[in-house]
């Protein structure tokens, strides 16, 4: 994708944490999880939610009604961390889907927008096995406690 953002691109500093993208039925035209992870790329670039849909090609609309929808959590945490709002913590469902589905990590250098990486996230594995560990050996009674 050609980078050709009107806004003057700023120095983002901060750091945009991954995120799960928002679960939708896959369409070429629609908000793929590689063009949620481009929009918070570029929104981060820019500062501007119309700069950063004019890169991706999508409407304003769309991109709040999907801010909305159920499981979007994640991409909404980082939506504000790219506008440098503080982001919020990982939840025992939020892991459940990084172990399965993998997070999108927008790829930011010097502060511009330079790609998405999607990858599983073995670490988010890991530790729902744990909890699963801990609330079999309480509901056993063997949890010393």
């Amino acid at each position: 994708m050609t980078h050709t953002a009107k806004v003057a691109p700023r120095r983002f500093a901060g750091r945009i944490p991954p995120f799960l993208p928002v679960p939708l039925r896959d369409r070429h035209n629609g908000w793929t999880a590689v063009r949620q992870g481009e929009f918070i790329g570029f929104l981060a670039e820019t500062g501007s939610v119309s700069a950063a849909l004019r890169e991706v090609g999508m409407s304003r609309q769309s991109a709040y009604e999907l801010r909305k929808r159920p499981g979007a959590e994640g991409f909404a945490a980082a939506w504000d961390a790219a506008l440098g709002k503080p982001f919020r913590k990982v939840t025992g469902e939020d892991l459940v889907r990084l172990a399965y589905g993998g997070m999108v990590r927008p790829i930011m250098r010097g502060g511009r927008y330079c790609g998405t990486s999607i990858k599983p996230n073995a670490s988010a594995l890991l530790r729902l096995m744990d909890r699963l560990d801990r609330a079999v050996l309480r509901e056993q009674g063997l949890d010393g406690g």
